[in-house]
């Protein structure tokens, strides 16, 4: 089965250590291995992932609440300003 990342959004979070971060949320797709056709669709696995522009992986609670991976560092997503 082949595997791949789509991006969904993108959105500023502040960190609790007071800078601004960039977030990019994600879906993972999959494409089967059984349908011999090359041109089949990528399916939604109904799995996400959240990760800072620089790879950085975040862990998302239940409450939204995002926590850098193997740090302390918090964030939270700035409102979004009208365009």
């Amino acid at each position: 089965m082949e595997k791949m990342l789509h991006l969904l959004e993108t959105f500023t979070a502040r960190g609790s250590d007071g800078k601004t971060y960039r977030v990019e949320g994600y879906e993972h797709l999959a494409r089967p291995d059984a349908v011999p056709d090359t041109q089949a669709q990528w399916e939604p696995t109904g799995l996400a992932e959240y990760r800072l522009a620089d790879g950085r992986h975040l862990s998302v609670d239940k409450d939204g609440a995002m926590t850098v991976a193997g740090t302390g560092l918090r964030l939270q997503r700035e409102p979004s300003r009208p365009a």
